[in-house]
């Protein structure tokens, strides 16, 4: 897709996951890699009323060349283009479900979510890592989050909220919606005895969906 395809494409994933309740007011921020640069949501914009023209423009080097200023997380977004070649997006919520599992989980908890489903399978992955805790927009989070990203396509940011990356914005925006029904399972299952998927189920998905 060209820039200005997925600038509007953008701006419809953000006013779908708005209108469903996965942000509200300026929270969350998502991004896209071009040929030569990103772009990224403007800090303290709505994903609900985003303007196509007045998404921000980085370069390769993370420089703000265009738009609108930048989210101010724009390093959440670096630690997963660094840390993996094929991340094509970066979708950062803080999707009611998803962030209260961030709430419950303890830093450095590999799987927060037990494999319930096979779609949270074949788009989050067999790791979902859980962050510590650093304050919004504090860049000294981008390290953590890096070594997390470079063996999980999502992790959670502890008492945050979850950042998901995957090859297209599709995709991203795909699994983050995964992640957040998958959120929603486990907390309505954490009473019961549920029946998760077992190794060589999730062997099998990863296999044959990758």
């Amino acid at each position: 897709m060209d820039e200005a395809a997925l600038r509007q494409q953008l701006v419809e994933f953000g006013a779908s996951l708005f209108a469903r309740g996965f942000s509200v007011g300026s929270a969350g921020n998502i991004s896209v890699r071009l040929d030569d640069g990103y772009l990224i949501t403007p800090t303290n914009s709505c994903l609900g009323r985003l303007d196509p023209a007045r998404i921000a423009r980085l370069d390769a080097e993370y420089r703000h060349v265009g738009g609108d200023a930048p989210s101010k997380e724009v390093f959440m977004h670096r630690a997963f283009y660094s840390a993996r070649a094929e991340a094509g997006a970066v979708v950062h919520l803080h999707s009611t479900m998803a962030t209260a599992i961030a709430c419950l989980a303890g830093p450095g908890d590999a799987n927060p979510i037990p494999p319930l489903t096979p779609y949270f399978v074949m788009r989050i992955g067999r790791r979902l890592p859980v962050v510590a805790y650093y304050r919004p927009g504090d860049p000294a989070m981008e390290p953590a989050i890096t070594a997390a990203a470079r063996e999980a396509r999502a992790v959670l940011l502890a008492n945050h909220g979850p950042v998901v990356s995957a090859r297209t914005l599709t995709d991203a925006v795909y699994a983050a919606e995964e992640l957040e029904e998958a959120a929603k399972l486990a907390l309505l299952l954490q009473r019961f005895d549920a029946r998760t998927l077992n190794a060589e189920q999730v062997n099998d998905l990863l296999a044959t969906f990758a």
